[in-house]
Order: C-alpha cells, then sequence, then structure tokens
C-alpha cells in the first residue's frame, strides 16, 4: 500500500514540477517562430507584388457578352475551406460515426497540403456513401449554406458574364447542382470520383484531382476566357494566366469583411424554401467537436423535456420547461373566455414549423386539444401529450372526421400540409374553412442553433427528439382574434378566400412571405417524391 502511495506522489510531483518546464520551453520556442514567420510572411508581401489585381478593381460594365471562369473554392465562396461541407456530405448523406471519424482527421488534415488533404476528406466522407444519398445531399443540403457564403463581390460579376465556366478541385457531385441550378453556370468542370455499382469508392479517378490550368487549356483550346477569378494562392496562378483579364480575391480582405459582406437573403439569385437536413449550423471543425460533446447532453436533455410534456400537468411542466432551456412566447389576442362559457368547437388554424406545434399551442391555452395531421409515425403518436387523429387525404372521409372531431372539443389543424423551415408560407388547403365558423388563426414560429427538427429524407420518428435537443430551442405562439363571421364562409365568402385571407394575416404577423406551393412541390424538390406514404395492406 505504501509504495503505491509514494509512486502516486511522486508521478504528481512530476507532473506539476518537471513535465511544465519542457512544455514551456516548447511553447515559448513555437510562439517565438510564429513571430518570425509572421515578419517573413509580412516582409514578403510588402516586396512581393502579384502580377493581378484586386477583384475590387475589376468593371462590371460590358462584360454581357463574355465569358467567366472561376472556381467555388476560394473565388464564389466567403470561405476558404471546404471541410464543412465535407462534413455535410459525412452527416446527412452518411452517418454520425463517419462524420465522427471526419472530425477526428481533423489534427492530421493540418499538417498535410492541399492535395493530400482533398484526397484524405473525399475517401472518408465517400467511401462506400449511396450515389441517391450524395444526390440528395447536393440537392437539398448544400445549397442553402452555399448560397449563405457566397461572394458578393464574385457573385456580381458573375452574375454580369454571359457564359459561365466552373473549374474545381473538390468533387463535381457536391457542386453540380447548386452551380447549375441557382447560379445558371453553363459547365462544371471538377474532380471525378469512381464509383461501384451505386457507391462511391472513395476514391479518385485516373485522371487525378483536377488541375485548373490544364483543365482550362483542354476546355477553350486557343480560345482564352475573358475574365478569370481566383485566390491569393500561388495554385491559382497559372490558371489565372490563361485569362483575358484576371482578378484576385484576397484573403485578408475576405477575413476583414466577413462579418459585413454577406449577400442579404433578398439578394440571393434564387430563393431557398425548402431544405434538408438535420444541422442547423455551418459545421466547421470547432462547431462540429461543440456538437459532439453536446450530444451526450442533449440526448438526455430531449427524453426528460418529453417526459414533461408527457406526465406532468401544465402547471408543472412550463415552468420545469423553461428552466431547462426551452423558450417560448406567447402572445394572446382573443380574449379569454368565462370559464362557464363553452369553448368547444373552435378551430384553431396554425402554420406549420415542427411536429410539437399543437403540443405547443395545447399548452400555451393550457388546455386539451385535439390535432388532424396527414402523416405522423407511430413513435410521435404514442409519445404525444396531447390526441392526434390522421387524415387520409381523401377529401370527403377527412371532412368527416374533423366535423364530427370539432363536435367533441376544440380541434387545430396546420392547412399547410408539411412542415416550412424558411421565412414562407406555403398555400392554404381550403377544407377547413368549410367545416366551422369559429376560427381562431395562430401564427408560429420556431428557432434553432443546433439541429433541425424536421426532415423529408429522414427518419419522422425523430423530429421532436431532435428539435428538443437543442441547447435552447424557441417557441413564438401568438394567437389571433377569432375571425369574424362576415369573414367566414357562413357569412358568404368562399372556402379558398377565407383560406388565402387567413395565410396572409398569418404573414404578416410573423413577416414571413406568401407562396403558392405545395406539399408535393416539397417533397418532389427535396426527396424525388410526393410524400405520400402508402399503407400496404
Amino acid at each position: 500500500m505504501v509504495p503505491s502511495i509514494v509512486v502516486m506522489k511522486l508521478m504528481e510531483w512530476l507532473w506539476y514540477h518537471i513535465l511544465p518546464i519542457p512544455c514551456h520551453r516548447a511553447a515559448r520556442r513555437m510562439r517565438n517562430c510564429t513571430k518570425i514567420l509572421q515578419k517573413n510572411q509580412s516582409f514578403k508581401s510588402l516586396h512581393v507584388q502579384s502580377p493581378f489585381p484586386s477583384i475590387k478593381k475589376c468593371a462590371l460594365e460590358g462584360r454581357e457578352s463574355q465569358t467567366l471562369v472561376c472556381d467555388i473554392l476560394g473565388a464564389l465562396l466567403r470561405t476558404d475551406s471546404f471541410f464543412p461541407y465535407f462534413m455535410f456530405v459525412a452527416f446527412e448523406g452518411g452517418n454520425i460515426f463517419r462524420a465522427f471519424l471526419l472530425l477526428l482527421s481533423c489534427p492530421v488534415l493540418w499538417f498535410l497540403n492541399f492535395e493530400l488533404q482533398l484526397r484524405a476528406m473525399i475517401f472518408i466522407s465517400f467511401c462506400g456513401l449511396r450515389t441517391k444519398d450524395m444526390e440528395s445531399v447536393s440537392r437539398a443540403v448544400l445549397p442553402k449554406f452555399f448560397l449563405e457564403n457566397l461572394n458578393p463581390n464574385a457573385y456580381e460579376i458573375l452574375s454580369r458574364a454571359r457564359s459561365k465556366v466552373i473549374f474545381t478541385s473538390v468533387p463535381r457531385v457536391m457542386v453540380e447542382y447548386f452551380l447549375k441550378e441557382y447560379l445558371s453556370v453553363d459547365a462544371v468542370v471538377g474532380t471525378e470520383l469512381k464509383t461501384s455499382g451505386k457507391r462511391f469508392t472513395g476514391l479518385i479517378c485516373p485522371s487525378g484531382l483536377l488541375l485548373k490550368h490544364r483543365a482550362v487549356e483542354e476546355y477553350f483550346g486557343e480560345k482564352k476566357p475573358d475574365i478569370g477569378l481566383g485566390s491569393s494562392s500561388l495554385h491559382d496562378h497559372p490558371f489565372l494566366s490563361f485569362c483575358k483579364e484576371a482578378y484576385l480575391i484576397n484573403k485578408e480582405e475576405g477575413k476583414r469583411s466577413s462579418g459585413i459582406q454577406v449577400l442579404p437573403r433578398e439578394k440571393f439569385p434564387k430563393p431557398v424554401i425548402f431544405h434538408d437536413g438535420r444541422l442547423a449550423f455551418l459545421p466547421t471543425p470547432m462547431a462540429t467537436l461543440r456538437m459532439f460533446i453536446w450530444l451526450p447532453l442533449g440526448i438526455a436533455l430531449a427524453i426528460f423535456r418529453l417526459l414533461l410534456g408527457i406526465c406532468l400537468p401544465y402547471k408543472v411542466a412550463i415552468p420545469l420547461g423553461t428552466f431547462s432551456g426551452i423558450r417560448t412566447r406567447v402572445e394572446l389576442s382573443t380574449p379569454k373566455s368565462p370559464e362557464k362559457e363553452s369553448r368547444k368547437g373552435v378551430l384553431y388554424v396554425s402554420s406549420h414549423r415542427t411536429l410539437l406545434d399543437p403540443v405547443f399551442l395545447s399548452t400555451s391555452l393550457r388546455r386539451p386539444l385535439t390535432a388532424v395531421t396527414y402523416s405522423l409515425s407511430k413513435v410521435s403518436e404514442f409519445l404525444s401529450p396531447i390526441r392526434t387523429v390522421r387524415l387520409t387525404r381523401d377529401r370527403t372521409r377527412d371532412g368527416e372526421t374533423m366535423q364530427r372531431l370539432l363536435g367533441e372539443g376544440d380541434l387545430v389543424v396546420c392547412p399547410e400540409g408539411t412542415t416550412c423551415r424558411e421565412p414562407y408560407l406555403l398555400r392554404f388547403s381550403s377544407l377547413f374553412a368549410e367545416l366551422a365558423d369559429k376560427i381562431v388563426p395562430v401564427a408560429m414560429d420556431t428557432h434553432v442553433t443546433m439541429f433541425y427538427g424536421t426532415t423529408a429524407n429522414g427518419l419522422k420518428c425523430l423530429d421532436p427528439f431532435f428539435f428538443l435537443m437543442n441547447p435552447r430551442p424557441s417557441y413564438y405562439v401568438h394567437v389571433l382574434e377569432e375571425l369574424p363571421r362576415e369573414l367566414t364562409c357562413a357569412g358568404g365568402k368562399s372556402s379558398h378566400e377565407v383560406a388565402n385571407y387567413i395565410q396572409k394575416q398569418l404573414a404578416i404577423v410573423l413577416g414571413f412571405e406568401c407562396t403558392s406551393l405545395t406539399r408535393k412541390d416539397k417533397y418532389l424538390m427535396l426527396a424525388g417524391n410526393e410524400g405520400i406514404v402508402r399503407n400496404n395492406k
């Protein structure tokens, strides 16, 4: 027993007295070397002048008949690292274990050159990945984050050119859909990946990583492109030398202005109304590390929050939910009725953000509601703290079901038919307007920072869990005044007029934009189907 104590004391003394000395010396040497490198770098920047001017000196006029070539990495995107987009492929297209492996590779990637980094990230992200899953990620996940990271200066020049060709060393399958669908690029030439059947091997085709200067020469031949945009890296100089005009996007300028030069949503070349995926943030290495550290606590917290709504009454569940980090802001425009007055038969018409909309409405009103839904997993139905009833998409049968439920009590319906994450309202189905005279519009909105609580391609039974796994999820519930009788079908309005009127009122309250898009449009875009699950009998 004594020797073990002596050993422990000796180890403690070594840890606190001997080890800090060489560590301190090593840190001091590294700091000195860093200062020397920074001085050398600043000295070189003062004496070595780039042969190409800054992108800010590029004139916008007279570009309508010209051809532009550039790269998406270091030119069109404000971020100079492609790691977050490989993380999207690994997490959304693959699974959490593939994403964790990619994160673990970060310390090794820092010591590799650009080509080896790219090869390593490609192998980890794509090895064994189904081509169908990659198509889904490139169509439904990546475009939103590409748009949010567009370089405004580069995009403005790109939009002026008649012909646009992108040459990039990143895999073509990751960027082609976005570049052609959102930026109207004519051609995309990138690194090609090997496939075996319906899966990627994680290896690059025999031609290797795309070399931009060779690809440009092969593509254009003797005819040179008019404009070339590139980064300040020396690797882009041969590629830019082949263009008639060439302009650089300085990394230092981009970092200084990254907080200012963000392309506003209204200037997006194409609005992002629908997008999929669970991650609600750009997964840089540090952000991804924070997510994995939070994950065990997030799972436990989601279970705790879920049990609060199922097992406890409103008076206890609401304070405990607030203590756990759930933020709820409620505005009630409808005056409270006397307790003696019966409120049965009220139809609450809500915008649709997550599957938890009816639950938060019921909690905000502190009264039980019945929710009707078109598609709900058996797990979500079992765990729901309020009554849920499935609809069949048969207009006659659904009308009879809702009419019967209204006779039994208050009912909540989301006439959009599906959720929408962005500040848009989908077209409202008019069926609800034909069934009730007491209609109360409800504007609902949510905010998350880590995980989205909706999906088109993933497991819907996990939607509530992902929403509740956020550190501080928030819900905004605004119950508007009951619709006047003259604005209902009983007052002579058609059901379509009532539905459109409520849609506009909710859009005004939320600051959203009305659309004529439907559930079918969403699933055709995100999942390639109409979003209808048929029961096998």
